[in-house]
């Protein structure tokens, strides 16, 4: 146990170092150094910052325990995302930065008006706060007490050592992002994704070295021959993810995450220049097909290993992988790792959640001629606000009835499919305005909601997302033409007349490659 300990503040304690040492001689005391780190992030740390963002604990339990109950069908979440950050990169990124946003809210201003900006940022605020936070410190908590056991080691029921160490994580990640700004969270998360991709890769490779007799190829033949079926990667129609959701709302779903995404999209933002900008979403995508061998991968092994003995509790399976397989010296760099994807996740988040409410809340409506060091501060103050109401919900999450990223899913719903619908029509659709765009995300919300969780429609929430987004579209339009007397906006027509920042010139190339790698993954596996 000491060496478990040991690994696990040896990596912990050199990410601090580390991150301290890069942030010795900047200034976090403006807007731009807080928020956006002073523009001055890299395509590596910006991939390393978007995947660790996205990657934690909600996709090592809940993806390993989805295609542990599911099989390989899963992937889809993954993989499909390369494409849409392709669409991000040559379409979305490069009108965002010609306008120098900070906020996705700031947006939705320029292009409609003020009142669907507040809107809009109200409604990202309470998602990161109810849904995304929680469900990130919950998930994070069950790993670590799995590795340590701290409810045996300190006389304390399994409940209340899970709140222990949301609490734990929720105070840690908070000091990231409180005191480092952006710049804190994206280098914290270049080194937490070099260990996420080393201890999260050693999972499967000792189980299939064991499993195939000392041949990792021998293994995957062991696994794949005892449950073929969980290898299908088209499945039918009433599997958890029908292949038709690819075509429906799935993909509404990746160009929205990837593309429209504040906690996300805000490293792009930050980035030296465009160029970096989508080289760091390519890098990005790159990686997103390799994270299968470390989210979904694992379960199909733990099947091997478990059965069905725990369909009805899929999540615990990825922390009984993790004891069964890694030997005890490894079980704090490993703890360690997790607690970086934690940590990645809820950091970013917060910092995010914190720009947006000093951006588009404070400033916007109580402080119009607020300073730059009073928004740094406000970020800190809001940052504090937030951790609290996050960490007093997560433990609610204990009582997810169908598997912890599946609910994330469904919850996301709520609000993104509504919102990336007006931020499509924003971006693409000149004839669509600000009363049109009001009537279409005040339909998606009520829909979303009626559809899901009031009338409970037999209809894949994935595909929901897409009738949804359709019907806004049908609404908004309609709308639109109803009340022409709403002005257009000639201050974003002037912004997006001007040049574009020049683009990468290896962008069409490097995109085409990631896209033809996707549909070859979905060949070789069908």
């Amino acid at each position: 146990m000491l060496y478990s300990y040991l690994g696990f503040f040896g990596f912990t304690l050199l990410v601090l170092f580390y991150t301290s040492y890069k942030l010795r001689k900047d200034k976090l005391d403006t807007s731009n150094g807080y928020f956006l780190a002073g523009k001055s992030l890299t395509a590596p740390v910006i991939a390393g910052s978007m995947l660790l963002t996205n990657i934690s604990t909600e996709h090592l339990i809940g993806m390993n325990g989805s295609s542990y109950k599911n099989g390989i069908i899963v992937i889809a979440w993954e993989v499909t995302s390369a494409i849409a950050l392709v669409i991000a990169a040559i379409y979305i990124i490069p009108r965002f930065m010609k306008m120098k946003l900070t906020t996705i809210p700031e947006f939705l201003e320029k292009r409609f008006d003020s009142s669907i900006r507040s809107i809009v940022a109200f409604l990202l605020m309470i998602s990161f706060v109810v849904t995304l936070l929680p469900i990130v410190l919950y998930s994070g908590a069950i790993n670590i007490e799995s590795i340590f056991d701290f409810s045996t080691a300190f006389s304390i029921s399994k409940e209340q050592s899970l709140v222990y160490s949301v609490l734990a994580i929720g105070v840690i990640g908070s000091v990231y992002t409180i005191f480092g700004g952006l710049k804190a969270v994206t280098y914290s998360d270049s080194l937490n994704g070099f260990g996420l991709m080393l201890g999260g890769l050693l999972v499967p490779a000792i189980a299939l070295y064991q499993i195939g007799k000392g041949n990792i190829f021998d293994g995957v033949s062991t696994i794949y021959h005892f449950a073929p079926k969980k290898f299908d990667i088209i499945g039918s129609e009433d599997s958890v993810l029908p292949f038709s959701t690819l075509f429906t709302g799935l993909m509404i779903n990746q160009i929205y995450f990837w593309g429209m995404n504040q906690t996300i999209i805000q490293r792009a933002f930050g980035a030296k220049n465009l160029v970096e900008a989508q080289k760091g979403l390519i890098i990005t995508g790159v990686l997103k097909l390799l994270m299968p061998l470390i989210i979904v991968l694992p379960g199909l092994i733990g099947f091997y290993y478990f059965q069905e003995q725990h369909y009805d509790k899929p999540d615990l399976i990825y922390p009984l992988l993790v004891k069964k397989i890694l030997p005890s010296y490894l079980y704090g760099f490993f703890a360690a790792v997790i607690l970086g994807a934690v940590l990645s996740t809820f950091n970013s988040v917060l910092n995010s959640a914190s720009t947006i409410f000093c951006i588009d809340i404070y400033k916007k409506t109580f402080n119009k001629n607020a300073t730059d060091e009073k928004l740094a501060y406000y970020g800190k103050i809001s940052s504090v606000i937030l951790a609290v109401l996050s960490i007093s919900v997560a433990p609610l999450m204990a009582y997810a009835p169908s598997g912890l990223y599946f609910l994330l899913q469904e919850l996301n719903g709520i609000f993104f499919i509504p919102i990336s619908s007006i931020l499509v029509a924003g971006l693409f659709f000149k004839q669509i305005n600000a009363a049109g765009a009001k009537a279409g995300l005040f339909f998606g919300f009520v829909f979303y909601i009626l559809t899901s969780f009031v009338f409970q429609i037999n209809i894949h929430f994935v595909h929901l997302w897409g009738i949804e987004f359709v019907l806004n579209f049908i609404i908004m339009l309609a709308v639109s033409k109803l009340y022409t007397a709403s002005k257009s906006n000639t201050q974003y027509e002037e912004e997006q007349s001007k040049n574009y920042e020049k683009s990468w010139s290896g962008m069409n190339l490097a995109g085409s490659i990631l896209v033809c790698l996707t549909v070859l993954i979905y060949i070789i596996l069908s």
